[in-house]
């Protein structure tokens, strides 16, 4: 995902998932440092933190405690300082709402988490792929 190596900062409750995601991460050669933090309310103190680095990519699962993935949405598309950074949504939610709230809280992607290793790994190759070739502001 490159963009001068900044971090990715990975909102999930689940540690199967997490570690998943590091697992597929590292297996497609993904060298940017990355940021797990366990709920939405996390999340937003991490960003607003002035000492710690925006990441270049938020991916954000949906249903966790504290503050969910649309509360979490609704905070930071509606801060000026981080509304630019780019959510992709990976969830396991099947609901035809959460699809429609994210998309119209302005996230870049929403993907649902296969349940087959192989095919996780195809979507994150798919997502490095996609933010690699992007141009970023």
């Amino acid at each position: 995902m490159k963009i001068t190596n900044k971090p990715i900062l990975l909102v999930e409750d689940d540690k199967v998932d997490t570690m998943t995601v590091i697992r597929a991460l590292k297996e497609i050669h993904v060298t940017n440092p990355l940021v797990h933090l366990e709920n939405g309310e996390e999340a937003v103190n991490y960003l607003r933190e002035p000492a710690s680095e925006k990441p270049c990519i938020i991916l954000l699962d949906l249903n966790m405690p504290i503050m969910n993935g649309i509360e979490f949405l609704h905070v930071v598309k509606n801060d000026g300082q981080l509304k630019r950074i780019p959510v992709v949504v990976l969830t396991t939610s099947e609901e035809q709402q959460d699809k429609v709230n994210s998309f119209n809280m302005g996230v870049a992607g929403y993907m649902a988490k296969p349940v087959d290793y192989r095919q996780f790994v195809e979507v994150m190759r798919s997502i490095d792929a996609y933010w690699t070739i992007s141009e970023m502001p």
